[in-house]
């Protein structure tokens, strides 16, 4: 694997570490390896579960690659091709991990910045370390976010507190993400916590956590009607699984299920 993504799959849990000193940012190459990683773990039937943190306790991603931003917006229209691609590049990345067929999870063990949070909001559970940080700070260099921020951001904690973030730049702490619903928890071990969250969830039945992702996902723009009518049919398709038997004969023995 790239020495930019470290990759260590252990009880059906792959740990996907980026590291990139000294803020882990998202250059062109950092965001390649990454969906190669992705692609590799997701076409593994194994994993059940992924965990993206960043190496060191400093970042886990403290934006994009700003620096390249700067030649490139001085580079004339090869300069605007090259923003319009890096950008399309991140977009397909996150949208890939949104639409991942097992759960994805973040583990924020230092700053999630700029395109560190929507990497982040693009997975489907956030546990963040009490140093972490979370914002969204393009407005700063005069741009907005471009990797799913203005989009995934209100979807999760609402467009007042979403535009305050984004209005003014400005991060929160780890306790002020947790009680407006940016994170699901705070953790002193952020990679530890995420990595038994994840333990947790592959034990359950991977036809049912792939049919709540995906109700879920496509119900958010859905009418109400619509994404009742999804539910059912997709709870449907879990009736004749192996799982299911499993599930409900374990809960009539008075057992744990044993999911295959």
């Amino acid at each position: 694997m790239s020495q930019l993504i470290q990759i260590d799959i252990e009880e059906r849990v792959a740990t996907l570490t980026l590291s990139n000193p000294p803020v882990n940012a998202l250059t062109q190459a950092t965001l390649s390896a990454l969906a190669v990683a992705v692609d590799d773990v997701l076409a593994d039937h194994a994993v059940r579960v992924v965990v993206i943190t960043g190496a060191g306790e400093k970042a886990f991603v403290a934006g994009a690659d700003i620096k390249a931003f700067d030649a490139q917006v001085s580079g004339g229209e090869a300069g605007l091709a090259a923003m319009r691609e890096y950008l399309a590049q991140g977009q397909t990345l996150f949208t890939t991990i949104e639409r991942a067929p097992v759960p994805v999870i973040a583990a924020l063990n230092g700053v999630a910045l700029g395109g560190g949070l929507e990497l982040a909001l693009a997975c489907h559970l956030r546990v963040a370390a009490p140093q972490a940080r979370l914002g969204q700070p393009e407005i700063n260099l005069g741009l907005i976010p471009a990797w799913g921020g203005t989009q995934r951001l209100p979807r999760l904690i609402g467009q007042t507190r979403a535009l305050e973030l984004i209005l003014t730049g400005e991060a929160v702490t780890a306790e002020q993400a947790l009680a407006i619903g940016l994170v699901n928890a705070v953790s002193g071990d952020a990679v530890e916590a995420a990595q038994a969250l994840a333990r947790k969830i592959a034990s359950k039945g991977a036809a049912a956590t792939a049919a709540a992702l995906r109700a879920v996902r496509a119900g958010l723009a859905l009418s109400l009607a619509d994404g009742l009518a999804l539910e059912v049919s997709e709870a449907e398709r879990l009736f004749e699984t192996a799982d299911l038997r499993e599930g409900v004969r374990a809960f009539v023995e008075k057992r744990p299920a044993r999911f295959a």
